[in-house]
């Protein structure tokens, strides 16, 4: 457990409750941050079992989206409380659980997310699947809501093979992180990051030694294979020479960003890894910050903005995207009830707490509606699954875009002829 110190930075105040979406849910205090902390110390002082019911459904049910962070008084690193308590959670179920459970996790966590060649093999049998229509059969064999949440994937990925995309009188060289889901779901958006970096005056690299930032691991309690993943990105940013990593993908962004801490207790690494984390950008905050050329292509439609909860609460990004938004000619922002409750995303948050995730999803579809946007704007790959598929189930026509993929249509004629 974490030390003493840190859960007793909470003064409970509860200025935190309106901005927990499980408390707003439930209403109740163990699903509240000052909740789970009193929870967390009470195992830290031996007062309550590690494997008891109750504390192993509240670190679940946390979605870690670090609302609560955002608004505390009294600086509490929450992530720092939750992550390790579900860690040491982790680490006691694996000495209980049966092979089938194990194999089934080293599959999803270590093949999938570590070797990115899996994760496409997946990517077009899913592919072929909705094609074909097979994904009717998903209910059959327990896998509705994973088929539900699915975008549809396109026909090509975007696969980091050391592509170098050069920019004339070039400004810097940034490193274009590819992702694990990103890269096959939504490779659109790292074409328009592509050309947005380089419209402001950078030249990108794709080196292919990169891989999954470890967010997924580290949520899941699996700290040392976040650890494995970390010390890759930092090894492959370091062999690329280029000036700046940028991520386009919010909860990858906050991890990536929090490598040094990842990697606090290991003496060859932390170095390395605080060097690495001072040079991570969010591609919103590397385009928010240099004069980009004036966009020619007006887009004409009302768009409201859902807040990436690993953009807003744990990088504090929340003004660059409505700035950006704001460039595009023609753009009407409607800003959204709770634009920073999560929508029940959170990773996999969707898959192990089914019911939960529905309830939020529920609660930003409806605040959505309720702007009468044509298009809702994000900066995720998780909370743009989540949305769409909640948008889809409401029976609505609004679309989700990537900011960053707006502002490149206000350069490009042909994104409002294809929307």
């Amino acid at each position: 457990m974490p030390p003493a110190v840190v859960y007793d930075t909470c003064i409970r105040c509860g200025l935190c409750l309106q901005n927990c979406p499980t408390y707003l849910e439930t209403s109740t205090e163990t699903s509240s941050p000052r909740g789970r902390i009193s929870l967390i110390r009470a195992v830290g002082e031996g007062n309550l079992d590690l494997l008891s019911p109750g504390f192993v459904e509240q670190m679940s049910e946390c979605l870690d989206c670090r609302g609560c962070e955002a608004v505390c008084p009294s600086g509490v690193r929450y992530g720092m409380l939750i992550e390790p308590a579900r860690a040491q959670v982790r680490r006691a179920q694996a000495e209980r659980e049966g092979v089938g459970k194990r194999v089934v996790r080293a599959f999803l966590l270590r093949a999938l997310f570590t070797h990115l060649g899996i994760m496409r093999a997946a990517a077009f049998a899913l592919r072929l699947a909705q094609i074909t229509g097979l994904q009717s059969l998903a209910a059959f064999v327990g896998l509705r809501d994973l088929v539900a949440l699915a975008p549809r994937i396109p026909s090509k990925a975007f696969v980091p093979r050391g592509q170098r995309y050069e920019t004339a009188q070039a400004q810097g060289v940034a490193f274009l992180h590819a992702g694990c889901v990103m890269h096959v779901a939504f490779p659109e958006v790292h074409e328009a990051t592509v050309r947005m970096l380089q419209r402001a005056g950078l030249s990108v690299v794709v080196p292919a030694d990169q891989g999954c930032c470890g967010a997924i691991a580290v949520h899941a309690g699996e700290s040392d294979l976040g650890r494995e993943m970390a010390r890759r990105n930092i090894a492959a940013f370091e062999r690329s020479g280029a000036d700046v990593y940028v991520v386009n993908a919010a909860g990858c962004g906050s991890t990536l960003k929090e490598y040094a801490e990842l990697l606090a207790g290991d003496t060859t690494w932390h170095a390395r890894a605080e060097r690495f984390a001072a040079r991570v950008r969010d591609a919103i905050e590397v385009l928010d910050a240099v004069e980009l050329p004036k966009p020619g292509v007006a887009l004409d439609c009302t768009v409201t903005y859902q807040e990436a909860c690993h953009l807003a609460n744990a990088q504090r990004i929340t003004a660059p995207p409505r700035r950006l938004l704001a460039k595009i000619p023609g753009l009407r922002l409607a800003e959204m009830r709770e634009s920073t409750i999560c929508c029940g995303s959170a990773g996999i948050y969707n898959l192990t707490q089914p019911a939960m995730a529905r309830r939020l999803q529920r609660r930003k579809v409806e605040a959505i509606l309720e702007t009468g946007a044509a298009m809702a704007a994000t900066a995720n790959p998780g909370c743009a699954m989540q949305v769409a598929a909640g948008l889809h189930a409401a029976g609505s026509a609004v679309q989700v875009r990537h900011v960053v993929e707006l502002l490149d249509a206000a350069y490009d004629d042909e994104f409002t002829k294809r929307s």
